[in-house]
């Protein structure tokens, strides 16, 4: 199994061109517990153009390309604070990939 990998923005930028909703984590995943095991997001408030999206993570895994990223919540804080309903993009299917991340957050709790 392939290790891991948060891409930089100029990166994320070429490979996630094309992804889109794959699926969702599970409810109770917070800000805090992503940051705790993926570190700063790839992509931040600034880096949106329409708003849509707050903090995004854009990873490597096996070969493929996931996202995962808060959708039109518009707010800053709701995301940082409240917000636990995850999007997950991809190519391809992602429920492998929920799953570890799922596990890696139960781990670090």
């Amino acid at each position: 199994m392939e290790a891991l990998i948060k891409l930089t923005a100029d990166e994320a930028r070429y490979e996630a061109t094309g992804t889109s909703l794959k699926g969702y984590l599970k409810r109770g995943i917070k800000f805090t517990d992503l940051y705790k095991v993926l570190g700063e997001p790839t992509f931040k408030p600034e880096d949106s153009g329409d708003g849509k999206v707050q903090y995004e993570w854009v990873l490597k895994w096996n070969g493929n390309i996931y996202t995962i990223y808060d959708w039109k919540t518009y707010n800053q804080d709701y995301t940082l604070n409240e917000y636990d309903h995850w999007h997950v993009g991809a190519k391809v299917y992602s429920g492998d990939f929920e799953d570890l991340i799922e596990n890696m957050v139960t781990k670090n709790t």
